[in-house]
C-alpha cells in the first residue's frame, strides 16, 4: 500500500522529542516491507540543507487556507530510501524554533502554521499524483488531515478513497486555539460543535482529528488504556472510548541500527552483553565529560529529558540533593526546557563537584555517552506515553528507574530481590519520597547484590523491541482503517 506521513517531526532533520524517532524510523520499515512511504515536514530555518543533499523539487505551489491562498516551494531529500518532502514557506517556517521562540513562548500562528502544512500534505499528492491508501497523521500538529480528507476531499479521484489513521504521540499536547481560525482553516463553521472541533469556545486540532480519523491510535497499550479514563484523558477520554476498537495501542520501535553499543560510533567504546570491558571505559569516559570524580566502584545515574513538568523533573529536584548527600552516587544530566529547572540542575555541580555533572540544552553524541557509560538510568515521568530512553537504555545495559506509567510500564520488568529477575526499577507514586526510595532500591542493590546485577544487565540486552513488530502492527491498522474508510 502506498502512505503519506504528514508530521512536524522527522529524525534527523528536526527532533524535539520521540515523535520524530518514529517518523524517521516507521517509513523505513514499512518501505524494507514493501510498502511506499513518504514524508511530508516542513523546512525550519534550522535545517542544513546541504548537510542533509536537500535539493528543489517542486514550486510555486499554491495551497488554498480558507479563502486565501498560500504559496511555497518544496524540497526533497532522503533518509534511509524514504523520499522526504519539506514544505519551504518564509512566513511560517523561517524562524528560531519548532513550535516556540528562544523563550519558550508558543508562535501565536501555530494554527495557521501547522492548518497550512497539513494542507500543502494533502496538495503536494495532488501536484505529484501519489494516491495514498493511507496518510498518517501525527500528534495535533496535523491532526485535521482526517478532517481535510472527508469535508473538501471526499470526492477527489486522487485523495477520496484515502483512509486516516491518526497517531497521538502526546495527549497533553492538544493544539487548543481562538475560534477565528476556523476561517482561515477552511474547516466549515457547521463543524464547530462540540462533538467534532468546537472545545469550551476554542478550537481543539486534536479533538477533530480525533472525531474524523478512521482509526486512531497511541504509542503504548498502556497508555492506550490511561488515556481512556477522566484522569490522564485530558478531557478526550469520552472521544477515544467513542472509537472503540479503532482506537489501539501499538508499542513504538527502537531503532538498533542507529542505538546498539557493539556499532555506536558515537561512545568511546564498544561492547556487548559478553565483554562489558568497552561499558566500563564509556563510564570513565562519561565521568571525565561530566567533571565527575573517575570511580568505577561509584554508579552513575544518566538522565536525558526535557526539562518539563510531565518528566517529573521538578520531583526530582526535590530529592536530589538529599540522594547525594545520603548515598554514594553520582548523576550524569543532559536537557532543556523550563527556566526554572534548568537554572536548578545547571547550578548543581557548582554545588556539588564530583557528584553531578548537567549540560543545559541537547547532544545527540552526549545522549549516547549517557546511555552506554551510566549505570542506570532515571525517568520519573509523571505519564509516558512510550518512552524511548527506557528501551535504549536496556540494550546499552543501563538499567532503567522508572515510574510505571504508559510505554515505561510495558517495557520494564521489574526486579525481583529474591531471584535477581527483572531489567528495573519501577515505583508508582509520583513523588520525590517514591524517587529517593527507589533510587536507594537501585543504588543498594549495586553494593549489596552485584551478582542480581550483571543477571538483570545480561537479561536488559538481550530485550527486543525493534521496528519489525511495530510496523507489522501499523499495517493492520492501516488495513483497519482502510475497512472502515470502505464501510463508511
Amino acid at each position: 500500500m502506498d502512505i503519506l506521513f504528514i508530521a512536524a517531526e522527522c529524525a534527523p532533520y528536526a527532533k524535539t522529542g520521540g515523535l520524530a524517532d518514529v517518523v524517521g524510523a516507521l517509513p523505513q520499515y514499512l518501505r524494507a516491507m514493501g510498502h511506499e512511504a513518504i514524508v511530508v515536514m516542513p523546512r525550519y530555518s534550522s535545517i542544513n540543507g546541504d548537510r542533509y543533499g536537500l535539493r528543489w523539487f517542486h514550486g510555486p505551489m499554491g495551497v488554498w487556507m480558507g479563502n486565501t491562498q498560500e504559496w511555497c516551494a518544496v524540497h526533497t531529500a532522503s533518509s534511509g530510501g524514504v523520499p522526504v518532502y519539506f514544505i519551504e514557506s518564509q512566513k511560517y517556517f523561517d524562524r528560531w524554533g519548532l513550535y516556540h521562540d528562544a523563550n519558550f513562548n508558543d508562535y501565536q500562528d501555530n494554527p495557521r502554521r501547522f492548518g497550512f502544512l497539513t494542507r500543502a500534505g494533502l496538495q503536494l499528492c495532488k501536484d505529484i499524483g501519489f494516491k495514498p491508501d493511507v496518510v498518517h497523521a501525527h500528534d495535533w500538529h496535523t491532526a485535521l488531515a482526517p478532517a481535510y480528507l472527508k469535508i473538501w476531499h471526499w470526492n477527489d479521484p486522487l485523495l477520496g478513497s484515502a483512509a486516516s489513521l491518526l497517531t497521538i504521540h502526546n495527549i497533553a499536547y492538544q493544539g487548543r486555539y481562538p475560534a477565528y481560525h476556523m476561517d482561515y482553516l477552511g474547516l466549515q463553521w457547521g463543524n464547530f460543535t462540540p462533538d467534532k472541533f468546537e472545545d469550551h469556545g476554542a478550537i481543539n486540532f486534536l479533538k477533530g482529528g480525533i472525531v474524523y480519523a478512521d482509526m486512531v491510535n497511541t504509542v503504548s497499550p498502556t497508555y492506550a488504556r490511561e488515556t481512556r479514563t477522566p484522569e490522564l484523558g485530558y478531557g478526550m477520554a469520552p472521544y477515544l472510548n467513542a472509537k472503540g476498537e479503532n482506537y489501539i495501542g501499538i508499542l513504538n520501535g527502537c531503532d538498533y541500527a542507529l542505538w546498539n553499543p557493539q556499532t555506536d560510533p558515537l561512545i568511546p567504546a564498544r561492547y556487548t552483553c559478553d565483554d562489558l570491558s568497552g561499558k566500563a571505559a564509556c563510564k570513565r569516559a562519561l565521568q571525565q565529560r561530566f567533571g565527575l570524580t573517575v570511580s568505577p566502584d561509584t554508579p552513575v545515574i544518566g538522565i536525558v529529558s526535557r526539562m518539563v513538568e510531565q518528566k517529573g523533573l521538578h520531583l526530582l529536584a526535590q530529592c536530589i540533593e538529599d540522594i547525594v548527600a545520603n548515598m554514594r552516587v553520582q548523576f550524569a544530566i543532559l536537557g532543556s526546557g523550563e527556566k526554572a529547572l534548568e537554572h536548578y540542575f545547571g547550578e548543581l555541580p557548582a554545588r556539588y563537584p564530583g557528584r553531578i555533572g548537567s549540560y543545559i540544552g541537547y547532544s545527540d553524541e552526549l545522549a549516547h555517552w549517557i546511555e552506554a557509560g551510566s549505570d542506570f538510568f532515571l525517568m520519573p515521568s509523571l505519564f509516558e506515553p512510550c518512552g524511548l530512553n527506557q528501551m535504549y537504555s536496556l540494550r546499552y545495559g543501563t538499567l532503567p528507574i522508572v515510574r510505571a506509567t504508559g510505554g515505561l510500564d510495558d517495557t520494564v520488568q521489574q526486579y525481583d530481590e529474591a531471584t535477581g529477575d527483572g531489567t528495573g526499577f519501577k515505583f508508582y507514586e509520583a513523588s520525590a519520597h517514591a524517587i529517593y526510595y527507589t533510587v536507594g532500591w537501585a543504588v543498594s542493590t549495586y553494593y549489596d547484590r552485584p551478582q542480581h546485577m550483571q543477571r538483570m544487565i545480561h537479561t536488559a540486552m538481550a530485550q527486543d523491541f525493534s521496528w519489525e513488530r511495530s510496523a507489522e502492527q501499523y499495517v493492520r491498522a492501516y488495513e483497519r482503517a482502510i475497512q472502515n474508510k470502505r464501510g463508511g
